[in-house]
């Protein structure tokens, strides 16, 4: 009688029959359709984003149908919309506003600043800030408005009241040769920046004979020896002092602002 299998050889026989498993494939991943309400969302901001493109380029719900300018001082209202010409009727959206901002101020030298604005639905803001004149420099039988930048932004014909004139005495002076006109305007500038607002005022002319010395001449007949544009902060506040322990002074000199002097009544 022939013996029957052994148990190694009926998992062996067990192992045989077993369907082979397939290698897995690295990088492949098997492709599922989106479920509806996935393509329910994709498709509605499809349609979302047309119909927002429509309505700011297509539509008339958002078209420029006015300018509004404000902060003009010496400029008008027409003369800075002129200029910034906004398009009327565009789409809101399509307006350059950096273009215009541009704009103004090359060809309108007296802004100082401008703001270009989107006001929805239909408007375009213009926020300008003038430049404010803190010298006038006669030129010629009229006058340039220098701000306190130093920049000449305006010639006119008339001066504005209450702005002290700058007097160029430097035509002799070495000074005008080593440092050109634009740097003694910007050290006049300079001291006028820093003068209390209170004697500030009472300035009529700023007198430059050279960069070491710039004189104010105030009302009433009195004067201040400035020296050179440094140390501002500190002979503004010795100009003050001395001011208020000789008020009857005619002229002052702080161009040594520890050894200040005044003399004259």
């Amino acid at each position: 009688m022939a013996a029957g299998p052994t148990t190694a050889e009926k998992r062996g026989t067990s192992r045989s029959k077993a369907a082979p498993r397939q290698p897995s494939q690295p990088g492949t991943r098997k492709f599922r359709m989106p479920g509806p309400r996935v393509l329910l969302g994709v498709t509605g901001a499809v349609l979302l984003t047309a119909f927002a493109v429509w309505a700011l380029y297509g539509s008339d719900w958002f078209r420029v149908e006015k300018v509004s300018t404000t902060g003009t001082k010496v400029l008008t209202r027409d003369e800075v919309e002129r200029v910034a010409a906004v398009p009327l009727g565009a789409p809101l959206v399509s307006v350059d506003t950096g273009a215009i901002e541009a704009r103004l101020r090359e060809e309108l030298p007296r802004i100082d600043s401008v703001d270009v604005v989107r006001s929805w639905p239909h408007g375009i803001g213009l926020k300008v800030t003038e430049r404010r004149p803190v010298l006038i420099l006669q030129n010629g039988r009229k006058y340039d408005e220098v701000d306190a930048g130093g920049v000449r932004f305006a010639t006119v014909a008339t001066p504005p009241r209450g702005v002290p004139r700058l007097v160029l005495d430097a035509a002799a002076s070495p000074s005008l040769r080593r440092f050109g006109t634009e740097r003694l305007l910007t050290a006049a500038v300079g001291v006028t920046g820093e003068l209390p607002e209170k004697i500030a005022q009472d300035v009529r002319v700023v007198r430059i004979t050279s960069f070491d010395s710039i004189t104010l001449e105030l009302g009433k007949g009195r004067s201040v020896f400035w020296g050179s544009g440094e140390d501002g902060a500190a002979k503004a506040r010795v100009l003050t002092a001395l001011m208020k322990a000789t008020p009857k002074a005619g002229h002052f000199d702080v161009s040594a602002p520890t050894a200040p002097a005044s003399s004259g009544s």
